[in-house]
């Protein structure tokens, strides 16, 4: 098994990247592992993006867009491309970059890598014998692979990507050690266009990251198993992907994964309270 090194790409060329989404106010652990994501980036003479991820209409606030750019300021982030200070690879907000993804749609279905598919996530869990209901996106069980776009009248579909059933997608990650995934059994095919004409995270990240250069993607541990999926799309697009360094998830007291719904450890609140982020970060082990 290879063993992880933390040791950062050294290259003055490294390009790392903060990609939050404003669907609510910024936590400690979004802030512990964008930390560690501009420690890598400085260390090597690096660049970081900003990037606003804002693709979720439904959830997406002009007001979390506002307190992100604030209290990443406020915490002491420094960026050197994004939204509000431009760059040589913009735009920086993903809801102005649809021509990318698009083009990138159109290479994947030129490719016959993707095919419609009309079933919903009650329809992929009901067809499942054992469904693994705790999962962000259940393994879906091949229904619609068959499907043609043609066929499908006055129904809304989505597009997923065709994996390698049995192929084993690896990786070596920077703070995890070496990864590996069975697609079709660890993942399966997995949505890359939603049916309100939107791109999924999986394609979106992918293409965002190819387009700004991103030579090293820092993020939490939750994502190993989209690390996979990605790679499947970068090699889909004929990219080379970048490296990964997925870094552990905070907790709260009780042992519970921060996320949003945790207002009083978000970095609004802390900033409200007269927190110092020297002291918020003083016990951090970063790579």
């Amino acid at each position: 098994m290879t063993r992880a090194t933390n040791a950062v790409p050294a290259s003055r060329s490294y390009r790392g990247r903060l990609a939050p989404s404003p669907t609510g106010y910024l936590h400690l652990g979004h802030a512990r592992t964008f930390w560690i994501a501009q420690q890598r980036a400085q260390k090597v003479g690096g660049t970081l993006v900003l990037r606003n991820e804002d693709l979720d209409r439904a959830r997406c606030q002009q007001e979390f867009v506002e307190a992100m750019t604030e209290d990443l300021r406020w915490f002491g982030f420094q960026w050197q491309e994004g939204p509000d200070c431009g760059g040589a690879v913009g735009p920086y907000t993903q809801s102005e970059r649809f021509h990318l993804y698009r083009a990138a749609w159109e290479k994947l279905k030129a490719r016959e890598c993707i095919y419609p598919c009309t079933c919903s996530r009650k329809d992929i869990l009901n067809a499942l014998s054992a469904p693994h209901e705790t999962e962000e996106e259940p393994i879906y069980p091949g229904t619609c692979r068959s499907n043609h776009q043609s066929q499908i009248v006055n129904r809304k579909f989505i597009w997923r990507f065709r994996v390698p059933d049995g192929e084993t997608i690896s990786c070596v990650d920077g703070y995890q050690g070496e990864q590996r995934f069975v697609a079709g059994k660890d993942f399966g095919d997995f949505v890359v266009w939603r049916h309100d004409d939107i791109p999924a995270y999986q394609l979106a990240v992918v293409v965002d990251d190819a387009a700004m250069r991103i030579t090293e993607v820092v993020r939490g541990a939750d994502l190993l198993v989209s690390t996979a999926r990605q790679l499947l799309l970068y090699r889909a697009l004929g990219v080379s992907p970048p490296a990964f360094y997925h870094c552990p998830l905070m907790s709260d007291e009780s042992g519970v994964r921060l996320a949003k719904r945790h207002d009083a450890l978000s970095l609004r609140a802390l900033r409200a309270q007269g927190a110092a982020p020297e002291t918020l970060r003083r016990d951090w082990c970063l790579g």
